[in-house]
C-alpha cells in the first residue's frame, strides 16, 4: 500500500484534527482504520470512509462556526 492510499484513507482523521472535541478524533480514527482494513475487496471501504468524512466535516466546521462566531 503507498503512501497516496493511505493518505487518502486517513483523510478523515486528519482532517478532524481540526476540530476541538476528542470524540471525532477517535471516531475517524476508527472509520479510518476500517476504511483501510476493509479495502482488499473492492468497494467495501467507502461506507467507512465516508462516514468518516461526514463526522470530520461536521468537526471542523463547527470549529470554523465557533472560531469566526457565525
Amino acid at each position: 500500500m503507498s503512501a497516496g492510499w493511505l493518505l487518502l484513507f486517513f483523510l478523515p482523521f486528519l482532517l478532524s484534527l481540526l476540530g476541538k472535541a476528542p470524540m471525532p478524533w477517535l471516531l475517524c480514527f476508527v472509520t479510518s482504520l476500517l476504511s483501510m482494513l476493509m479495502s482488499v475487496q473492492p468497494g467495501a471501504a467507502v461506507l467507512p470512509w465516508g462516514l468518516g468524512m461526514v463526522i470530520a466535516v461536521i468537526s471542523a466546521s463547527e470549529r470554523i462556526r465557533a472560531v469566526f462566531g457565525r
